[in-house]
């Protein structure tokens, strides 16, 4: 994975945001988390080319952002589509839900970034099958 520098500012208000985390990102969080949905590494507010992702999976470059009510007007969803193509041409896929998505619907969320990751049921059995081998060995 290529990096890119980050700012101290960059850093700070990544820390910041981690602490102060939205009821949706909060519940989202429970869910990715420690690798819990099919194995997958997500870090939360991980500065990435000049952006905060809410969440990101380097492993699969599928970054999550969760928004509320603000990104719906006008010059939010611009900066969002800006932000969006930035992130694509560094080979990023972007996933957006909306606050209210995450917390009616969080097992449909965590089936479109399961889908969006190309993961079946049987990736993630071999996956654990593997863990399970590397341990014994």
């Amino acid at each position: 994975m290529s990096h890119h520098p980050v700012s101290p500012a960059n850093r700070r208000n990544a820390r910041k945001m981690r602490k102060a985390m939205t009821d949706a990102e909060l519940k989202l969080w429970n869910e990715l988390r420690a690798h819990r949905l099919m194995g997958l590494s997500f870090r939360r507010q991980m500065p990435i080319a000049g952006y905060i992702a809410d969440f990101a999976c380097p492993a699969r470059k599928i970054i999550i952002e969760v928004d509320g009510s603000q990104h719906g007007d006008e010059k939010n969803r611009r900066a969002d589509e800006r932000r969006t193509d930035t992130l694509e041409k560094f080979g990023w896929t972007v996933l957006r839900f909306w606050n209210d998505e995450i917390l009616r619907d969080i097992d449909g969320v965590c089936r479109h970034i399961v889908a969006a990751a190309g993961l079946i049921a049987g990736d993630a059995a071999r996956a654990g099958v593997l863990h399970e081998k590397e341990l014994t060995q």
